[in-house]
């Protein structure tokens, strides 16, 4: 049997331990999630309780179209969209966003950030100018790079189209590499 299904049967039977163990088992997407977003220990701290008192309301509701993991993952995205819409903190910077069906923007740039952040000399910049890109890009970005989630996996978690994700991937690793060659003089 499918383990997201035994575990959400088990919640909803109300089994000891169940919750509990459904919050370890998501509670670090969900932080990755809400803090690359609001970047404050504090709110995020209460948006995850708040995210999983979500979870645990609406969980009868969940109909295992997507992997639990997923639904917890958009559940946490969308607790922390409206947290930076009641701050009325910008998701992007200003910049086109039709560029979603472009060629050449779905193409690899040649930016590997995964050994970027191997590297332990870089680490220090490279989070720094991970820090510096607006929530939205950042969020996507280490989804995709950090936490190693599948482009469709994003998609379920930010109902963002497919073109869109990787067209902020792209722009996001090109806006990385500007970053650490102007400020830290690094060649990426």
């Amino acid at each position: 049997m499918n383990p997201d299904r035994v575990l959400v049967e088990a919640v909803l039977a109300r089994r000891a331990g169940a919750f509990e163990r459904l919050v370890a088992d998501h509670q670090g997407l969900c932080w990755h999630i809400i803090q690359r977003l609001v970047r404050h220990p504090e709110d995020t701290r209460e948006l995850c309780q708040e995210t999983f008192l979500r979870v645990h309301q609406y969980l009868h509701q969940y109909r295992y179209e997507s992997a639990l993991k997923s639904w917890i993952g958009r559940v946490a995205y969308a607790v922390a969209l409206r947290h930076l819409e009641k701050r009325r903190v910008p998701l992007e910077e200003t910049g086109r966003d039709d560029a979603d069906e472009d060629p050449l923007l779905q193409e690899s740039d040649g930016f590997d950030l995964e050994s970027a952040w191997a590297d332990a000399q870089l680490r220090e910049q490279l989070q720094a100018a991970i820090e510096a890109l607006a929530p939205l890009p950042r969020m996507l970005l280490t989804l995709y790079h950090l936490d190693e989630l599948s482009i469709p996996e994003i998609v379920q978690i930010s109902g963002l189209p497919a073109g869109t994700i990787k067209s902020h991937l792209f722009r996001s690793r090109l806006r990385l590499r500007e970053l650490l060659q102007t400020r830290f003089g690094v060649s990426a």
